[in-house]
């Protein structure tokens, strides 16, 4: 879905307002901005890949350039942090929380380098930290999958077993329940380390069993793993959820819808900002209002999404932004019950 959600943006043009003068009182400023991509690969079609589209979008509009690094393991964070830093690359981007620590440490020897993490906190006042509320999205989504499911049964596979893709299954599970309460839900993890995110084997592996226990929908949410689940789902003619970024044209007429987190929008506007004298530390949370998360629709779905499945979603949607309903998160207690 190659959409620029103008809530989000508006959310970080307030965001900056008053840091620096007026941006029609200066010229651009001549940055050299660089991503540090989490573990799993630039182009793993979901969360790295929503961050490069975010990249390639501003070097397109702008004719700069973004230095990039690919880490084979986490503990290549620190080093190329620190080397871009070195090298006078501002801003810079860290991809994921894996690098809190790494970032954190880095940002403090370069105080005058402007970082961005995205998907955690970092407080120091030359980190803008980006997270979302991505149990709102998933809540859609798991409507989604409670309207389509014709045995009741619906499945989760999540990559890393952390509590950032527990707020994940959290909200799904609370959508699925919210159009169908008597659906039931079958939850897989990846495993317990980073490599979690990019075993499409395994993924594969964990969707078949589901599907062998009666499950027609299955949401993957783990990274490059996520491939290998929803080619699992293709193959057995079942219906899959994809993640981060629009998924939905990797099987046509399979892909129920995906789950959009706008990590794509977050690149650019950090980079924009930092080129308008903008900048400004501190944490946004994106959640629906702000068009930070959102599902997908378009082309390759719209057959399997029906006028009343799209109203269902639509109205749970405005309740979510308008407060009537409040979607819980898990971090907040470590606990899916509202």
């Amino acid at each position: 879905m190659k959409r620029w959600v103008g809530p989000l943006i508006a959310v970080f043009a307030v965001a900056c307002l008053g840091v620096f003068a007026p941006v029609q009182a200066q010229t651009p400023a001549a940055i050299k901005p660089a991503v540090v991509f989490s573990t799993g690969g630039k182009f793993d079609k979901s969360f790295n890949e929503g961050v490069s589209q975010g990249a390639e979008k501003f070097k397109k509009d702008t004719g700069i350039a973004v230095a990039e690094f690919e880490p084979s393991n986490e503990t290549q964070f620190e080093q190329a942090l620190r080397r871009f830093a070195q090298r006078g690359q501002d801003p810079i981007i860290a991809v994921g929380f894996a690098q809190a620590v790494a970032l954190e440490k880095v940002a403090k020897e370069f105080p005058n380098i402007h970082f961005t993490i995205i998907d955690s906190v970092v407080n120091l006042p030359n980190v803008q930290s980006v997270v979302f509320r991505e149990q709102e999205g998933s809540f859609l989504v798991g409507v989604l999958a409670a309207l389509a499911s014709k045995t009741g049964k619906i499945g989760f596979v999540g990559g890393m077993d952390i509590p950032l893709v527990r707020r994940f299954q959290c909200g799904f599970e609370q959508g699925i329940k919210y159009a169908n309460p008597n659906a039931e839900l079958i939850t897989n993890m990846t495993g317990t380390t980073p490599a979690a995110w990019n075993d499409p084997g395994r993924g594969a592996e964990l969707a078949r069993g589901q599907i062998d226990r009666g499950v027609d929908v299955v949401y993957a949410a783990a990274g490059s793993t996520g491939l290998g689940i929803l080619q699992a789902t293709k193959d057995r003619g079942k219906l899959g959820i994809g993640v981060d970024s629009n998924q939905n044209h990797l099987h046509p007429g399979n892909m129920l819808t995906s789950m959009l987190k706008r990590v794509d929008v977050a690149t650019y506007e950090s980079f924009k900002a930092a080129m308008d004298h903008q900048w400004k530390g501190g944490t946004q949370v994106l959640g629906l209002k702000e068009g930070g998360v959102d599902w997908a629709l378009d082309k390759d779905n719209e057959k399997l999404v029906t006028p009343e499945m799209k109203a269902k979603v639509e109205a749970a949607k405005a309740d979510i932004i308008s407060g009537k309903i409040v979607v819980h998160d898990y971090m907040s207690n470590n606990s899916c019950n509202r």
